[in-house]
């Protein structure tokens, strides 16, 4: 992640130039995180009618419309800035969609996580291996994962989400959610330590 932090302090300051090759290269390198993210929390009842890659299209349009401020005061590191853009379209879509309660967008809240996306974080969280009878017991080890994953509180699983599925770095979990490092340390560490009580809770 640190070559890619420099390619884009590097494209932040030939955009302040007016680089107009820059600015598009600034906007587009970090579209494929945005289509993540977006895809991870999409509700699966949505799938026919949106498409991830047109949720950061949106987003992107509106990043571009707001980037000239953002050179002159940056409020964020650049990708938690950009990611802002894309979780507004996203709950705008639920919210269009699903007529789900109101949401803040200025301050962002969990949303429920689809199933398929608490496999997903199940996957990452267990180490993997080949072996016949290795597999047989990580996947049973997957299931009960999943199932702690989903009785998890939603605060303590988002941290885990954005870690691990998002792979945020600590420094853009901590601007997403409004804490410092040490709190996304803390809150990461005492949500694996939930989750440890709640798998041995487990029959």
């Amino acid at each position: 992640m640190t070559s890619a932090r420099t390619d884009t302090r590097d494209l932040l300051d030939r955009t302040a130039r007016g680089d107009a090759a820059a600015r598009q290269d600034l906007l587009g390198r970090h579209r494929d995180r945005l289509r993540r993210m977006v895809a991870v929390r999409l509700d699966p009842r949505l799938a026919p009618r949106v498409d991830p890659s047109d949720i950061v299209q949106e987003a992107l349009a509106d990043a571009a419309g707001r980037l000239d401020d953002y050179l002159r005061e940056p409020p964020l590191p650049f990708y938690p800035w950009l990611r802002q853009f894309a979780w507004e379209r996203l709950v705008k879509a639920h919210r269009r969609h699903i007529h789900s309660r109101r949401r803040s967008v200025t301050r962002e809240e969990p949303m429920p996580l689809p199933d398929e996306s608490v496999q997903q974080l199940a996957r990452r969280l267990l180490a993997g291996d080949t072996s016949p009878s290795r597999r047989l017991l990580r996947d049973e080890r997957r299931a009960e994962l999943r199932a702690a994953l989903a009785a998890l509180d939603p605060r303590d699983r988002e941290v885990l989400v954005l870690r691990h599925l998002e792979q945020m770095d600590t420094d853009e979990v901590a601007a997403v959610l409004g804490l410092s490092e040490g709190a996304v340390r803390t809150r990461q560490y005492r949500a694996l330590l939930r989750l440890r009580a709640l798998l041995e809770d487990r029959p």
